[in-house]
C-alpha cells in the first residue's frame, strides 16, 4: 500500500505550544517537534511518499 500526503496539508494539523515546540499528530502518535521540518522525517518513518 501507497500512502501519500501533502507537506501543506501536514503542516496544517501542528499545533503551537507557545514555548518554542509544537505538537504533531500521524497516524495515532503524538509528536513533540520544534521544527516543521521533522514532520519529513516523521511522515517518511510511518511510510508516506511526501508531495511538496
Amino acid at each position: 500500500m501507497v500512502k501519500t500526503a501533502l507537506f501543506e496539508t501536514l503542516i496544517e494539523s501542528v499545533i503551537d505550544n507557545g514555548d518554542g515546540t509544537s505538537t504533531f499528530m500521524l497516524e495515532g502518535k503524538t509528536y513533540l517537534i520544534r521544527d516543521t521540518l521533522e514532520i519529513s522525517k516523521i511522515a517518511q518513518d510511518h511510510g508516506y511518499i511526501l508531495i511538496y
